[in-house]
């Protein structure tokens, strides 16, 4: 039988999901927490850390780095790390797809590995995504 669910442990030391090619989107209150973390006003976060277009904002990219906060020991901004990375792989179209799961499995060594957590738990984890980012899921 089937398993009715997805295994996902992060693994110490890990930061392979950190280091793919993309962006980092930020909501209203990930800018809002990210910004008190590292002491700075949300204005003055965004001025330095933040693209904005007209819909989405998200983190600029370094020349060198996918992330302005990934270090080499990983995320220095980790408490406060935005929803998209907070959540990974519990994204809505991961979820929803056991393929994009086993695809996104092939790059981060924590899919498949702990202990089993039920399908209507991995969509309720995901729908924060679709709260946090509706116009990539065509909700706004």
């Amino acid at each position: 039988m089937p398993e009715t669910g997805l295994r996902f442990q992060c693994q110490p030391g890990c930061i392979r999901c950190c280091d793919v090619r993309g962006f980092v989107y930020l909501s209203e209150s990930d800018l809002v927490r990210a910004a008190e973390y590292t002491g700075l006003t949300p204005a003055a976060f965004e001025a330095k850390y933040v693209y904005r277009t007209k819909h989405l904002r998200r983190l600029r990219k370094p020349a060198d780095r996918q992330c302005p906060f990934l270090e080499q020991g990983g995320c220095s901004i980790h408490p406060a790390k935005p929803t998209q990375c907070r959540l990974f792989p519990f994204w809505p179209e991961l979820v929803a797809d056991r393929g994009l799961w086993n695809d996104a499995g092939r790059r981060c060594p924590g899919i498949g590995q702990g202990e089993l957590i039920q399908i209507g738990t991995a969509i309720e984890i995901a729908s924060e995504m679709e709260r946090a980012y509706p116009t990539f899921y065509g909700l706004d």
